[in-house]
């Protein structure tokens, strides 16, 4: 049955599989905001020097600019200094304790790579007043589907909300670290047959991640996917702790939803996704979302699911159509 509904999904969405025109995006620069106002690549990569060469810190004169290690993994121009041994308190009481200079650079590149390199630029009480402005850029610039946002600006500063409670600042904001684990979102659990997902781990890092056979997931994937999960061409989109083997360990990061390089498009990686509905097509997507997500598109159809819902479902399949028995719900990208 399911190798049924996978071919009637291709022939019933095939002239979805193409981008189009409709979102006010297209024929823009794929890097969009993060062109950085022209600087480019080496607005987060600085090709010489570290972040003496980048700017950041160091064009404002502000205090941190010495980190030794600066520029020597993915050439990472800015100073993360600041985020050192910092503690991120989500909600629902997930906690990230950022790791001090040596472990970062040496021990824990994922978290480097994947939430600290982000928060150099987007937190909003240690990196403010680098370059962001601190609104959408899409929306700045009138690029958002008319009437689905309102006037109110859509912050990209984290962290710079603290108030009624939310005493950490990111009490507000999605988890993200070694807290926030596959395992925690019970993707991952000890039934091989039943489990949502099967990750395999080999040689201390995963080698694979397939939606488990004959379940409810499987269901769900072959009427979205599992973008985010699956990650880049480069990397899978969860990370491991390092020297560990488990799993359900395997935890979210910033880049899990978000492809940094890409604003506006999503194409699945090449041997990623087969059997899903996006594997080969390219769809619409916003604020640098790694997965079909497209507010514009509406939900027209009732008889569809709208892609910016479906994106989270990946994540909380617990709130699928899918895990109440409804599996001929396609998706309206």
């Amino acid at each position: 049955m399911l190798v049924v509904l996978v071919v009637l999904l291709g022939v019933g969405l095939g002239l979805a599989q193409t981008y189009t025109s409709g979102t006010g995006l297209t024929g823009i620069d794929v890097l969009g905001a993060h062109n950085n106002g022209g600087r480019g690549c080496a607005g987060c990569h600085a090709p010489h020097s570290g972040a003496a060469g980048g700017g950041g810190n160091v064009a404002t004169n502000g205090v941190a600019f010495n980190d030794p290690q600066s520029g020597s993994n993915a050439l990472f121009g800015q100073d993360v200094t600041p985020l050192y041994n910092q503690s991120l308190t989500f909600g629902n009481g997930y906690v990230e304790n950022l790791p001090s200079n040596a472990a970062a650079y040496t021990t824990n590149q994922d978290e480097l790579r994947g939430i600290m390199m982000c928060l150099a630029c987007h937190d909003g009480q240690i990196a403010k007043g680098q370059m962001m402005t601190g609104q959408s850029w899409e929306q700045s610039t009138g690029l958002l589907p008319k009437t689905v946002y309102g006037s109110r600006p859509i912050p990209t500063l984290l962290g710079n909300d603290s108030g009624n409670g939310n005493t950490s600042g990111y009490g507000n904001d999605h988890p993200v670290g070694t807290q926030a684990t596959l395992g925690a979102l019970r993707l991952v659990t000890t039934n091989a047959t039943t489990t949502p997902l099967t990750v395999v781990v080999a040689n201390g890092a995963i080698s694979s991640i397939t939606p488990t056979a004959g379940t409810t997931y499987a269901n769900f994937a072959a009427n979205y996917g599992y973008p985010a999960i699956a990650g880049s061409p480069w990397e899978w989109g969860v990370a491991l702790p390092d020297g560990d083997s488990n799993p359900a360990d395997a935890f979210i990061t910033c880049t899990t939803c978000h492809n940094q390089h890409v604003m506006y498009i999503y194409q699945a990686p090449r041997g990623k996704q087969a059997g899903t509905a996006i594997a080969g097509g390219t769809y619409p997507t916003y604020f640098f979302v790694n997965g079909p997500y497209n507010p514009g598109a509406g939900n027209t159809n009732p008889t569809t699911a709208a892609s910016a819902t479906q994106f989270c479902r990946q994540c909380h399949i617990g709130e699928a159509n899918e895990t109440f028995g409804v599996n001929n719900v396609k998706t309206q990208f």
